[in-house]
């Protein structure tokens, strides 16, 4: 099974950008990516940004992910 983390675009450099996962800022390439921008939301997976998502499908994918990590 394959984990893709939902992160935000905070600047492009070429095939390389700063994201925040959900506030720890990590570098990722984005060559996958049509026209990726500062702003954007990406799903993260080993360091590739592999799609775009739009904003609600962030939070909600990370709210998910919150629930599943604090339940006990």
């Amino acid at each position: 099974m394959c984990l893709a983390i939902p992160v935000r675009i905070i600047s492009v450099n070429g095939t390389s950008a700063e994201v925040d996962a959900n506030g720890v800022k990590r570098a990722a390439d984005v060559r996958f990516i049509d026209n990726p921008k500062a702003g954007d939301y990406v799903l993260l997976h080993a360091g590739f940004a592999i799609e775009k998502i739009d904003r609600d499908q962030a939070a909600e994918t990370l709210a998910l992910l919150k629930d599943i990590y604090y339940e006990e």
